[in-house]
This record gives structure tokens, sequence and C-alpha cells, in this order.
């Protein structure tokens, strides 16, 4: 983060040193989103709002298109591209920034089973997409206070939730595993 920082610090300085205005407009806005999305306060931080305002903003009709146009928003950053690693940065953002919250993943993530007994139920996979791997482990980004924790086990019903809610929801899913346990002993029971 802090090199992300002495980076974008360093385009400015250039800039000025070239008798050249602050960035302004786009430019400026897209650095801005380049610094908020890459840090787990910038979406708490209020001077973050018009920066992530406008990319989130970015809005086309497939959403592929949507991507490709963020990706190019944040492009007119100047140090998009001055390092392999800032590209990378650039494309992890543009993919995966507002797709890796809890409630994505909790909805990417379905896939539809059926159990022994023919009833169709959604199981949520524990393991966050390459997009979002790659979004939150960048080497600068700093967002582990803000990565979504996995509570369970798929098969046992498990799901994501905010860092914030883990410890709380991790007790109510193991009461309410209990309970259909506790059911499904009964069941079983009364079946025999």
């Amino acid at each position: 983060m802090l090199l992300l920082a002495s980076a974008l610090t360093a385009g400015t300085v250039h800039a000025q040193s070239d008798n050249e205005a602050l960035f302004s407009g786009t430019t400026r806005l897209a650095c801005e989103a380049l610094l908020c999305l890459s840090s787990s306060a910038g979406g708490s931080i209020g001077a973050c709002s018009p920066a992530l305002s406008h990319y989130f903003g970015i809005k086309k009709r497939k959403f592929s298109d949507t991507l490709s146009a963020r990706l190019s928003f944040l492009q007119q950053c100047p140090v998009a591209s001055q390092t392999p690693a800032m590209a990378s940065l650039v494309q992890a953002i543009s993919q995966g920034a507002g797709r890796c919250d809890a409630a994505s993943l909790n909805q990417v993530l379905q896939t539809l089973k059926t159990d022994r007994r023919g009833r169709d139920y959604i199981e949520i996979g524990n393991t966050q997409p390459g997009y979002c791997s790659a979004y939150t482990g960048h080497a600068y980004t700093d967002l582990d206070a803000t990565t979504p924790k996995y509570v369970g086990k798929p098969e046992d019903g498990g799901y994501w939730v905010e860092p914030g809610r883990y410890e709380a929801e991790l007790v109510k899913y193991q009461a309410a595993l209990e309970e259909k346990k506790k059911r499904e002993r009964e069941q079983y029971d009364s079946d025999w």
C-alpha cells in the first residue's frame, strides 16, 4: 500500500515539476480510485466518494463491457502502467472490486445439488474465485480487514460473511447445524 501511495505521489510530484497542474478531472478520479480500492479503509473515507461513485457508475449493457470500461478508466492514471506490478493491480481491481464481498460470493458460488432423497438444495462454495484472490491478495492492496470469511462447510450449509460478523455468524451457524442434526436423528428414529 505504501508503494502504491508513493508511486501515485511520485507521479504527482513529476507532473508538478514539469510545471503542469496537479492531476484533475478523470485522471485524478482514476488515481484516487486506485488508492481507495486498494485500501480496506477506502470505502469509509469521504474523500473517496467521488472516485468510487465514478468507478462504480461505469455500467455497460454487457457485464464484460462494464469490466473493460472500468479497466480503461483506471488506466487513465499515469502510474497504472509504470510497472508490471501496477499493471497487475489495475487489472485485479477492475476484475474484483465490488465483486468480492460476502453477498456477491454467496450469489456467485451457488451450486444446485440434490440430496439422497432427491430434494434440490443450494450449496455455496468455500473457495473464492480467482479474480477475488488476485484482488484481495495483491501485494499493493491492504484488504485483509474487509475480506469475507467462510462460515462452516459447503455440504452443511456454509456461507460467506463480512469479517466483522464472523464470530456471531459462526455461533448462529453451529446452533442451526445442531438443530438440523437433531431433527434428522428424530426423523430417522421415527422412520424405524
